[in-house]
């Protein structure tokens, strides 16, 4: 029984499985979510109840969280290119940056997002500021470490690349890297230009009119 993807192609999240199965060449078939109540969305809705997404199914396995689906895909349907490290002391490494990509650059990007998403009476001005902080303080960390690796976790494309491409990208339309951060900038030059990751920008683009703070005309 072939692979199936429940996802939206604008999603971060998403495009983060999304580059771990076009880097591998892994047959899927699209679940593409198609609105609230949409069928698509029902079929979602009872295999996770969060309705969160990416979600993987494999036969009558339905794996969620996108670092989960990667790992999953390691394991049960291995590529030319491991995302995951077979030593153990790198793999933590790889781990390491991804939650640092998930926890400290996609969740500060995704509050400036929905908070702007809401009424103007109930927004928090004060939790934007934080998350924008947290952004800055960020890219300065990611610099000194990107100084010295081209990918984010050594020499080698990664799951921690999988997360750091749809999550700078659209970061730096959040809050813009500024040019003191050479390192993380020319960083995601390489991740836009890695084929997996400008394949999954291209599917993306008939949403950009979505994007709530407006899409800038660039990447």
């Amino acid at each position: 029984m072939a692979l199936k993807l429940y996802f939206h192609p604008f999603s971060s999240y998403c495009q983060k499985a999304l580059i771990a199965l076009y880097e591998n060449g892994t047959a899927f078939e699209p679940r593409v979510l198609d609105g609230p109540d949409g069928e698509v969305t029902r079929e979602l809705a009872r295999l996770w109840p969060m309705k969160r997404f990416p979600v993987l199914v494999d036969g009558e396995r339905t794996i969620i969280e996108a670092s989960c689906i990667i790992e999953y895909l390691g394991l049960h349907h291995p590529g030319p290119v491991r995302l995951i490290p077979a030593d153990p002391k790198a793999a933590i490494e790889v781990r390491m940056m991804d939650r640092f990509f998930d926890n400290y650059v996609s969740t500060p990007q995704q509050k400036i997002v929905f908070d702007a998403l809401r009424p103007e009476g109930v927004r928090d001005a004060h939790g934007v500021a934080e998350a924008r902080a947290m952004l800055d303080t960020s890219y300065a960390w990611l610099d000194k470490v990107m100084a010295q690796r081209e990918w984010a976790a050594g020499d080698e494309f990664s799951l921690a690349d999988c997360a750091a491409a749809p999550f700078l990208f659209y970061a730096d339309w959040t809050h813009r890297i500024g040019e003191q951060h050479a390192h993380v900038l020319a960083y995601r030059r390489r991740l836009l230009a890695r084929p997996s990751f400008a394949r999954a920008v291209d599917e993306a683009r008939p949403f950009r009119p979505y994007f709530p703070l407006g899409a800038p005309d660039r990447d």
